[in-house]
């Protein structure tokens, strides 16, 4: 480990930046004493006296600074960066010396890798910042976008500009531009006005909505005008070319129109290549949920997460009926924009949208909001290491505006979601396939509760496994729409479909702990063989067909490849993809690809937020700590929080705890 010294307090507190610095081979420590270099943040007050400390010793300097694809909001809100910049030669923004990012960009190693990555970072739509909305309205296209900055920038006085550099941009893009309107872009993190104070809001100049997309803010400009603020870059990947005023580190490549020059630079790059030294080559990233340094690819799928799930909670929530031992679980994954949700017994803020247990949603609860959206919450299909009936929170919860999944009589956004993933391209199939490889290979269920061995079968014989569910279940009271609504129907429903094969009976984890209702009482008899909680790689192994009325096990069963046949309807039945010997929606037309139905189910319809970390995160999170058996993800509430769960639920007349 190389030792690192540093100056400022600042610096030594930030327990992320110490992680991560181990991980890249320093030891961060006070003060210049044993240190092989002296480290400072950018270009700031602090660091000025870092550097003139490593003049007196004669140590070296190393600069860190935030990586380009920073965070969700800006720094001020706490929260930290996604990568980190280690330089020591300079800093990306100095432009009068080299730094490494200059070195590489100007150098003649191959930056590959670009295309793919700018593909994903526009998929994405990221930008430094990501806690945009999308719904901010902005002016018809065709107009002349101006990024201003904060002042006291160090990128301002570094990239050889001033004050008057902002009013020089202001005045070209008005003269270069006329007729047409100028929109000024403030700084995410800018307090006040940037450099372009409040009188130059008049005749046609504009200020852009605060938390306008970066993205959506390019694609409607006719052109683009930055000093050295990032969105100049962010242009050049939107396909711009800039008009720039300073020297930030984008320019000087040929990728757009320049008022400086800097005679180091005389490489041209495409905007693939600035990308790629950018984003893959120049900053490390650090993935806080695995502790380890990552890639870009992980650390967008990351940001996007968390973003995607920041933008839907831009309208603040009032969940009515949520028991206390569950508000804490269910907040955290509707904070945002709107801020916490307010938890209540009956509807009592009308200026927020209803957010209700699916199961809960009764006729008077949608007459007293009427005015007002309801989304419907349930668990995700990848639940938790443990029961919900147990106080185990869940790690995934899926919300629905239009229905809830379960229900074939209404339409649902999970069924929207299906219907259209046909037409996904090929790298979210990708992303898909590679989910379902992962979910096999861990032996990832909803609830991950293997713990019995799995018996041995008799060779030869066609092996049916009938997945037993609770009875009183809103997947079965709405989706068994047939003649089978028990699972002891079901079971000989099974029997008499093969009287040869050997039947396995597995009842719902919940029925088996005594906590809800469904038990068979002669299942022994009706099947050759009762199971308790087996691992599902060893179980589906040994499985020629499962049948269900509704259970989750189908899909389970459909991941592993292993034919399916529905008497009920459920999320994923009618779709071509299972043998349907019940009654189906009649709009269930398309027929996705499996990778297409475990995009829509596992990717995009739920929320995942780790438990560990209490961060929005990607799907893949969550299957890694299951697949780890994390004991982190089988928490259950404080025994005081467990019994007051257990009186409330006594009192309230019900016989379960979750749902």
């Amino acid at each position: 480990m190389r030792r690192l010294g540093v100056v400022s307090l600042g610096l030594a507190r930030r327990g992320w930046l110490r992680r991560v610095l181990e991980l890249a081979g320093w030891a961060m420590r006070p003060g210049p004493f044993g240190a092989d270099a002296i480290g400072v943040w950018g270009r700031g007050r602090a660091a000025r006296r870092g550097m003139a400390l490593a003049r007196r010793t004669g140590l070296p300097v190393v600069t860190l600074e935030d990586a380009f694809l920073r965070s969700l909001r800006p720094g001020a809100a706490g929260e930290p960066p996604y990568g980190l910049i280690i330089d020591d030669l300079g800093i990306h923004y100095d432009a009068e010396r080299p730094s490494r990012l200059e070195l590489l960009l100007q150098g003649g190693d191959p930056l590959a890798g670009g295309a793919e990555a700018l593909a994903l970072w526009q998929e994405f739509g990221l930008s430094k910042y990501n806690h945009w909305l999308a719904d901010a309205r902005l002016p018809a296209p065709g107009y002349v976008l101006v990024a201003d900055q904060n002042p006291g920038d160090a990128s301002i006085a570094h990239g050889r500009a001033d004050a008057a550099s902002f009013a020089r941009m202001l005045e070209a893009a008005l003269d270069e531009n006329p007729g047409l309107p100028v929109l000024i872009r403030t700084h995410p993190a800018a307090q006040g006005a940037g450099h372009l104070g409040a009188e130059v809001f008049r005749d046609r100049v504009l200020r852009a909505p605060p938390l306008a997309p970066p993205a959506a803010l390019i694609a409607g400009a006719a052109r683009v005008y930055a000093v050295t603020s990032q969105l100049g870059f962010e242009a050049i990947l939107a396909g711009q070319r800039p008009r720039i005023f300073g020297m930030p580190f984008y320019a000087g490549w040929g990728l757009g129109e320049e008022e400086l020059r800097c005679p180091r630079r005389t490489r041209r790059r495409s905007r693939e290549e600035l990308f790629a030294a950018c984003m893959l080559r120049y900053p490390l990233w650090y993935d806080p949920f695995r502790d380890r340094l990552s890639d870009f690819a992980t650390i967008a799928g990351m940001a996007q997460a968390e973003a995607a799930q920041w933008r839907e909670n831009a309208e603040p929530a009032e969940c009515i009926g949520v028991r206390a031992w569950k508000r804490r679980s269910v907040a955290r994954f509707l904070n945002g924009p709107g801020g916490a949700p307010v938890f209540s017994d009956t509807p009592r803020h009308p200026e927020r949208r209803c957010v209700v247990w699916a199961s809960r949603e009764t006729p008077a609860l949608r007459a007293a909001c009427a005015d007002r959206p309801i989304w419907r919450m349930e668990d995700g299909f990848i639940r938790s290491l443990g029961l919900g009936a147990r106080l185990v929170a869940p790690a995934s919860l899926v919300l629905d505006d239009l229905g809830i999944y379960y229900d074939p009589a209404r339409p649902s956004r999970l069924e929207r979601l299906i219907a259209t993933a046909c037409d996904l391209p090929a790298q979210k199939l990708a992303r898909a396939a590679r989910l379902r490889a992962m979910l096999v290979a861990g032996g990832i269920g909803k609830y991950n509760l293997a713990r019995d061995a799995m018996p041995d079968l008799p060779p030869g014989r066609r092996v049916v496994l009938v997945a037993g569910q609770v009875e009183d279940d809103a997947s079965v009271r709405l989706g068994a729409t047939g003649a089978v609504r028990t699972n002891r129907a079901l079971l000989q429903t099974a029997r008499a479909a093969d009287g040869q094969a050997f039947v396995i009976y597995k009842p719902h984890p919940d029925v088996l702990a005594g906590l809800r209702p469904g038990a068979v009482e002669d299942a022994g008899t009706l099947a050759d063989l009762v199971i308790g909680d087996v691992p599902l790689d060893r179980l589906f192994a040994s499985v020629s067909e499962l049948w269900t009325m509704t259970s989750l096990m189908g899909f389970e069963a459909l991941l592993r490849g292993v034919p399916v046949v529905c008497l009920g309807a459920p999320f994923y039945a009618g779709w071509g993809l299972t043998r349907d010997l019940g009654p189906v929606p009649e709009q269930r037309v398309a027929r996705p690809s499996l990778d297409g139905l475990v995009h829509a189910a596992l990717i995009d319809y739920p929320r995942y937020v780790d438990p560990v970390t209490g961060r929005a995160c990607p799907v893949e999170v969550i299957v890694d700590r299951l697949a780890a058996r994390d004991p982190r993800m089988a928490r259950a509430p404080s025994a005081p929080m467990a019994l007051l769960a257990r009186l409330q639920d006594r009192l309230s007349g019900h016989s379960w705890l979750w749902r």
